[in-house]
């Protein structure tokens, strides 16, 4: 599968878009808001910048697109009119993803954003800020040399540039029959082939925007993770269990084939925090500033009960496409209803909580 052709978060405005099932991802940026603040203006005050450019890569649609970049926009004017009088700089804004994602919403929401803008206006006037869509995968060079000051990826890098290809045998067979991602029951050449396929990955994300990024530009990375040297958790991982799961039941069922569950891989790695600090140390073109880690914990309200419908529709909004390609359209009501109760069985039984971190870097 060509991951850059197919994979794209569920556009739209409907019930099962990423638009509407992206209240998680939303809450976590919203934790590590105060890093993103802090970092923009450390930047603007260093630098100084007349036209400050910044990239979202991995920008999806939907709200969360552009919330960010409001946010920036009005932490600059704030500490450039406390510090600098008023010089406020241009925006020169680039919202990045596949191909295949909705830019078109994005774009529909641009009057409501600038809008939002002019009713914060001071002194009768509101910062200059140009958006421009860029469509193309961040493991490829997007941007011209040091064009940019300040990069946001938020949910996006722990997405692999595709799925290992370790995860093969010579004769082109599955080595992890019966999962698609890394489960109790696999190898450990599947987490190992998984691992092979981050570092190369997040080593040419790091190479490719230590070229497009000015000395002492910023960036801060947001991407799903785990604690410990373990790949099997009752976290980000398990959720991924609980989809294997799912499709094993369609294949007793009879609506799906086994080899077709066989050759559905995710090109997805959750990386700890001691492997993605390596990755940093071993490419040397930025410092590591800051790392957070936020563990999101939700309790589970057996009167409320919709809280494995809200998992379900978080998960179809971000495989829905992937799974339309694979497997046909028809399985994806039956599939996520019964992930639906799979997640609410498992939550009665002991919490799962998805590790997330927040990395801020500095271009040396």
């Amino acid at each position: 599968m060509d991951v850059e052709k197919v994979f794209h978060m569920s556009g739209g405005n409907g019930d099962n878009s990423y638009a509407r099932n992206s209240s998680f991802q939303k809450n976590v940026s919203d934790m590590a808001n105060n890093i993103i603040i802090q970092a923009v203006q450390q930047l603007y005050l260093e630098l100084s910048p007349i036209s400050m450019g910044i990239a979202d890569l991995g920008c999806s649609s939907g709200p969360n697109a552009l919330s960010n970049i409001k946010h920036i926009a009005e932490a600059v004017e704030a500490i450039s009119c406390k510090i600098k009088n008023c010089t406020v700089p241009e925006f020169r804004v680039y919202l990045n993803d596949l191909p295949g994602n909705d830019f078109n919403s994005v774009f529909k929401s641009l009057p409501d954003f600038y809008g939002e803008l002019k009713k914060k206006e001071r002194n009768g006037e509101c910062p200059s800020i140009y958006v421009a869509g860029c469509a193309g995968s961040f493991y490829g060079r997007l941007f011209p040399n040091n064009s940019l000051h300040f990069v946001y990826s938020s949910y996006s890098l722990h997405w692999l540039s595709k799925a290992p290809p370790g995860l093969y045998d010579e004769e082109g067979k599955s080595i992890n029959k019966g999962n698609i991602y890394i489960s109790e029951s696999s190898p450990l050449l599947v987490s190992q082939a998984y691992y092979t396929q981050f570092k190369e990955d997040f080593s040419m994300f790091l190479r490719l925007r230590s070229e497009e990024v000015t000395t002492g530009g910023r960036m801060v990375l947001i991407l799903l993770g785990r604690i410990g040297p373990d790949h099997v958790d009752r976290g980000n991982s398990f959720y991924w269990e609980l989809l294997s799961r799912s499709l094993a039941l369609l294949v007793s069922q009879g609506e799906i084939e086994q080899e077709k569950v066989d050759s559905y891989d995710m090109h997805f790695y959750a990386p700890s925090r001691e492997e993605i600090e390596s990755e940093i140390r071993r490419d040397g073109s930025f410092e590591l500033v800051e790392s957070h880690l936020y563990e999101t914990k939700k309790k589970y309200d057996k009167t409320n009960g919709n809280y494995g419908s809200e998992v379900a529709m978080t998960v179809r909004a971000i495989q829905e496409p992937m799974i339309c390609h694979h497997f046909g359209e028809a399985i994806l009501d039956n599939l996520f209803d019964i992930y639906a109760r799979m997640v609410d069985q498992e939550v009665t039984k002991q919490d799962i909580n998805p590790i997330s971190f927040a990395i801020l870097l500095r271009k040396l």
